[in-house]
């Protein structure tokens, strides 16, 4: 007889408006990166959101930051997941459409996800549903989101595409366009070398 198929994974339902109560993940004991400057981070889940739990969430956002691929590798900074009571240098947050508002200050966006000081800002919307032009692997558009927020959160600025054909930087607003790139998650593509393009943002607009 055949393996069983995988279960499906839950559906992500959530409302428009959340409460601002968290549900936080406990630590994770090891360290990302072997050298730089120490941040720990704490993650946690708005009530309210269902077919994620704080320790799914954590888990994969562990799993992206300790990746080869993501900011560790470039020697600068060293990431540890805070638990309950601990201390710690910023918040990722998983985060309803209107509390990312609230959280990022932006004014009424809804869509985008974002980093305000030391808060890191999820879009649950995001994180279920990816955008039209990268909706699958959802999982790669959930390791760009995490990317991208973070690495603002280590003082990296808009960059954009760098050669029609190729790879976007990390740090390329493509949630709301690629202009010419594809798709990448990762700041260091293949675990050596750091993908950056030219500073700058488009002017693209938020979907309707």
């Amino acid at each position: 007889m055949g393996a069983s198929p995988s279960p499906a994974a839950p559906e992500i339902t959530f409302p428009t408006e959340g409460d601002m109560r968290w549900k936080v993940a406990p630590a994770e004991p090891g360290t990302a990166g072997r050298s730089g400057t120490l941040l720990r981070y704490r993650t946690v889940v708005e009530e309210g959101i269902e077919g994620v739990t704080p320790l799914d969430f954590a888990d994969e956002v562990t799993a992206v930051l300790s990746d080869d691929r993501s900011w560790t590798t470039g020697g600068r900074w060293r990431l540890h997941r805070a638990g309950p009571g601990e201390q710690y240098d910023f918040t990722i947050y998983l985060a309803t459409p209107g509390t990312r508002d609230a959280l990022c200050a932006m004014g009424t966006d809804r869509y985008t996800s974002c980093r305000n000081a030391d808060s890191v800002v999820l879009n649950v919307a995001r994180w279920a549903d990816g955008v039209p032009h990268w909706r699958k692997p959802l999982a790669e558009y959930r390791a760009y989101m995490i990317n991208h927020e973070v690495g603002h959160r280590l003082f990296q600025g808009h960059e954009l595409c760098p050669a029609p054909g190729g790879p976007a930087p990390v740090m390329q607003q493509q949630t709301l366009g690629l202009h010419g790139c594809t798709p990448n998650p990762w700041p260091y593509p293949n675990g050596r070398d750091r993908l950056a393009g030219p500073s700058g943002a488009y002017d693209d607009p938020l979907p309707a």
